[in-house]
């Protein structure tokens, strides 16, 4: 890894372990401010996230490695949002779920 990737990789390692100690061990007062900011930038985040791995025509996602293109959508990281946000970080059943649907 270049210095410069090093220095982002880093920098956003040191944020989420802030957010983490500030979640775990800040006041009331102090995280309200926090949560409220927190709250769209993350939301903001998954959302760009999720729309780069929107299936294509063919219902495959557009940004994964085309190793993982021959599976249909959604793809591993539409899962793990779901996984995530949804279903409190327990995996989905298989078959027709709610990420679950036909290409168009």
């Amino acid at each position: 890894m270049k210095a410069s990737e090093d220095g982002l990789r880093a920098a956003v390692l040191q944020r989420l372990a802030m957010l983490d100690q500030l979640a775990e061990h800040g006041t009331p007062e102090s995280l309200l401010p926090l949560a409220r900011t927190e709250l769209h930038r993350l939301a903001d985040g998954w959302r760009l996230l999720l729309a780069v791995h929107e299936p294509d025509t063919d219902g495959r996602c557009r940004a994964c490695p085309a190793r993982l293109r021959r599976r249909r959508w959604p793809c591993r990281l539409w899962t793990m949002a779901y996984d995530h946000l949804i279903n409190d970080g327990d995996p989905p059943s298989r078959g027709r779920g709610p990420l679950r649907r036909r290409a168009r």
